[in-house]
């Protein structure tokens, strides 16, 4: 017959059993946590890494046309961070892969063709000369690609896989010289009649262009060309053309002088005592950035025409100047062709936004629909030229290198490259007047 089993051994089994029994849902919990915090874990390792969306940014950080260029590639990177701050594109981070253009346009288009295929961008942003962007859409057109262009320019082109930010002559250059005759020049006479308006540019072809399209509104107006006269880009002597105007005395001189020689240009006309009271300079090259403090003072009174002035008093450009100043300090002076830059940029990102992904092809889709409020005012996106609808302005110039705005279209004009009065072929054979020049 068996012994009982003692009760000390009885009592410690059982006490075991107990043990064991009630730690099983301690660690259930225990388990269960470490589970939990291995997903988040999981999760926000994935989500850290989820899949950039590259956009390609084309301008010159070096060569002479980083002065103007660099500050466009700030705005740029300016609304990248805003978006991506705000959680990109569903949920998806923009990364801008800028290159350096190096002011040579050969270059350039190797290196959107690089961005392309190598680097997988969904979209091209970039080019400041006409002449670059030429380059470079041949190579956006047999990738069925897209840039965005930020410059105003001559016009005389479409491309189904460019959207061009800046404006073209009718949307600016029309209206300002319209003005001018009307506002400049005998004091007190709002005739335009046999007003006398001296033409001075640039040899290229913004100048070429844009002035035959400024001589068809002088003789619509009955006004009279008292001179025309083109420097090679990059002149650091222009006593003969001033000698000129002094000779000739008209009541305008309308300037499409490139952007970087106007410096000489308006310290020439102050040395042979040309002031605006005398006769006054509309110019449609120049801007803040391009001004330095030793040029702001011979311009002093002149006017330029443009779609942005930093100097806009509303609420929202303030708001955007001050952030872009937060950013990138606060001496920080912005102009047309970086408030282009960063409103295209803006625009990708809202038509990326509406398609739900980066996707070249959905942007494709939806960017033809994109309006938005920028700090100029509302820019819509014309379906039909892929240009934008723009306001234009015209400001004086101050001291201090800003501009009082004196005078604005109060509403977005609508662009036409190709000006309807003439044919496509006639504006073609026009056109074969400027072969050899540069853009």
């Amino acid at each position: 017959m068996r012994e009982p089993l003692n009760k000390s051994s009885e009592a410690a089994r059982s006490g075991n059993q107990v043990l064991t029994g009630s730690n099983k849902p301690r660690v259930s919990v225990i388990l269960l946590i470490v589970l939990l915090i291995a997903a988040v874990m999981i999760w926000q390792y994935y989500a850290g890494t989820k899949e950039k969306i590259r956009i390609g940014v084309l301008h010159s950080l070096s060569g002479p046309l980083a002065t103007g260029e660099k500050p466009l590639v700030d705005a740029i990177q300016l609304a990248v961070e805003e978006a991506n701050a705000a959680g990109g594109i569903n949920d998806r981070k923009i990364e801008a892969v800028v290159v350096d253009c190096k002011s040579d346009s050969a270059y350039c288009a190797e290196q959107a063709k690089r961005l392309i295929v190598e680097e997988q961008v969904q979209a091209l942003f970039g080019c400041w000369t006409s002449d670059c962007r030429k380059a470079v859409r041949p190579i956006v057109e047999e990738h069925r690609h897209l840039l965005f262009y930020a410059l105003r320019y001559e016009g005389m082109e479409e491309s189904p896989n460019i959207l061009y930010g800046g404006t073209v002559p009718n949307q600016l250059v029309m209206p300002a010289v319209h003005w001018a005759l009307e506002n400049l020049g005998k004091p007190g006479s709002p005739d335009t009649r046999g007003k006398r308006i001296y033409l001075a540019g640039s040899d290229y072809a913004y100048s070429r262009v844009t002035n035959i399209l400024i001589k068809d509104l002088l003789t619509a107006h009955s006004a009279v060309v008292a001179g025309e006269r083109y420097l090679p880009l990059g002149s650091m002597v222009m006593d003969d053309l001033v000698a000129d105007i002094v000779r000739q005395q008209p009541d305008i001189v309308l300037n499409t002088i490139s952007g970087t020689d106007n410096a000489v240009f308006f310290r020439t006309l102050e040395k042979n005592g040309i002031t605006p009271d005398k006769i006054p300079v509309l110019s449609f090259s120049v801007t803040e950035v391009g001004l330095t403090a030793q040029d702001t003072v011979p311009m002093t009174g002149h006017y330029a025409a443009r779609n942005y002035f930093q100097t806009i008093p509303t609420p929202e450009n303030q708001a955007f100047v001050q952030r872009f100043r937060d950013r990138f300090g606060q001496q920080a002076v912005l102009d047309s062709p970086m408030e282009a830059s960063y409103v295209n940029m803006q625009m990708w990102i809202q038509a990326a936004l509406e398609a739900g992904s980066g996707d070249l092809g959905k942007v494709q889709r939806t960017i033809l629909r994109q309006s938005l409020p920028a700090p100029e005012g509302i820019v819509s996106l014309d379906p039909n030229t892929r240009h934008v609808w723009k306001v234009a302005r015209i400001g004086k110039a101050r001291k201090d290198g800003q501009f009082d705005i004196v005078w604005d279209s109060g509403r977005p004009l609508e662009p036409a490259p190709f000006p309807t009065y003439r044919s496509r072929e006639e504006w073609d054979q026009l056109l074969e007047t400027t072969a050899g020049l540069e853009w």
